[in-house]
């Protein structure tokens, strides 16, 4: 089973940083899956914020995130992170890590493609 945990949330001021980690674990191998970045604000859907494949390769973000946030993976240590750079009070939302086991490019931006999530960590941006 494929397990995924998040870490790296936190109570930030408006323009700072944070990194976010996701550990997967579960598989001997994920060079078949896609991993990405999902957020849910409170009164809000949950919505695509960046993804990566698992070479590295193929990445995809969300325009509102597109040059403040930075999506990357380690193979080795199956992680992954988001490097969230000049954060705003409109970023505050749980973040969750989710995995899809059959990548596809087109598909990347699609929850609805992933089959395996974390339990999510908290970003709370103050103005």
């Amino acid at each position: 089973q494929v397990q995924l945990v998040e870490s790296g949330g936190g109570l930030v001021q408006a323009g700072d940083s944070l990194r976010l980690s996701c550990a997967a674990s579960g598989r001997s191998s994920f060079t078949s899956y896609a991993m990405g970045w999902f957020r849910q604000a409170p009164g809000k859907e949950r919505e695509f914020v960046a993804a990566i494949s698992w070479s590295g390769i193929t990445i995809r973000y969300a325009g509102s995130v597109e040059g403040r946030f930075t999506i990357s993976i380690d193979n080795a240590k199956k992680m992954v992170y988001l490097q969230m750079d000049s954060l705003k009070p409109e970023d505050t939302a749980v973040y969750y890590c989710a995995a899809d086991d059959t990548f596809a490019p087109s598909y990347m931006t699609d929850q609805n493609e992933y089959e395996y999530w974390g339990q999510g960590t908290q970003v709370t941006v103050s103005s």
